[in-house]
């Protein structure tokens, strides 16, 4: 599919992937497979027998990466799965111990631009905002069902906007005269509770507030601190991990589970993030940072 090349960059790709360093005959995870940039390079590295397990709950997403990767054949495998559902897809695939875990947090640039589901606020399209549509709770749920003091605490806490009370109570006092269900309405409410000497001049005011409703509907940090748990019993030893992160919230998160686990040594004493040429090429590269760490080669 042509249409796979510019919609979406893989952020990081030979950074990334050179910390797995990728061997023929090695099982490697990209939990989060979205186009399939991350392991087709992984593949390349491990030819002729490196395998990836690529994990991917947005069926559009998935569908494309298949697309993509069908020149790999079986040595690739597709999960419909969270990447939270590690353990438990390794043991249904009968696959003890790994060499490497990939994890890109990010959304792709087809999530944003073109799935239709609310992740951008530069058009009018639904507040669905989850990745994978079997899962029930959207965005407009939560925005039209929670209390005003819960709508703060995700945008403050899993947005880190320091405006969230007047948006909740913005909000709070919009959705008693119609609900909110599109994301023009949403950023409507946000550009007016937030006064004009507090918009951002860098992102759009209603940055902070997407990103934590995002985080909340996909349960997002939740799933991440699982899937660390979970790999560090399934890395086989000399193993990789290499952790993408698009915001404070989750590199916080994966500096403290490198940094508190013994068994893991850390291959990144501070984030890895793009160059110029990269952030020239790719916007959302910006706010990348990359972290890697290698399971001690002596713990079993």
């Amino acid at each position: 599919m042509g249409i796979i090349t510019p919609i979406h960059q893989s952020v990081l790709l030979e950074e990334a992937v050179s910390y797995l360093a990728p061997v023929d005959g090695g099982i490697y995870v990209d939990g989060c497979l979205g186009l399939g940039g991350h392991t087709a390079r992984i593949l390349e590295v491990s030819q002729p027998g490196g395998r990836v397990i690529g994990f991917e709950w947005d069926a559009d997403a998935l569908a494309m990466a298949r697309q993509r990767l069908k020149q790999f054949g079986n040595r690739v495998t597709f999960v419909r799965k969270n990447y939270s559902s590690l353990k438990e897809a390794m043991a249904e695939l009968g696959i003890q111990g790994i060499d490497g875990l990939l994890l890109d947090l990010g959304l792709s640039s087809f999530q944003l631009d073109l799935s239709g589901r609310g992740f951008s606020f530069k058009g009018s399209e639904p507040l669905d905002m989850r990745m994978d549509d079997r899962t029930t709770e959207t965005a407009a749920d939560i925005i039209n069902t929670v209390t005003q003091e819960e709508l703060a605490d995700i945008f403050y806490l899993f947005g880190g906007e320091r405006q969230a009370r007047p948006i909740a109570a913005s909000i709070a006092a919009e959705r008693k005269n119609k609900k909110i269900l599109t994301t023009d309405q949403l950023v409507s409410i946000v550009s007016r509770a937030v006064p004009k000497r507090f918009h951002p001049k860098k992102i759009h005011v209603a940055t902070k507030v997407f990103q934590g409703l995002r985080i909340a509907v996909n349960r997002e940090l939740d799933n991440l601190v699982t899937v660390l748990e979970d790999s560090a019993t399934l890395l086989n030893p000399g193993a990789g991990i290499s952790v993408i992160s698009f915001h404070s919230l989750e590199d916080r998160l994966v500096k403290r589970f490198f940094k508190q686990n013994p068994a893991l040594d850390v291959l990144t004493s501070k984030p890895v993030e793009a160059g110029e040429e990269e952030r020239r090429r790719n916007p959302r590269a910006r706010s990348a940072k990359l972290r890697a760490c290698r399971k001690s080669a002596t713990v079993a």
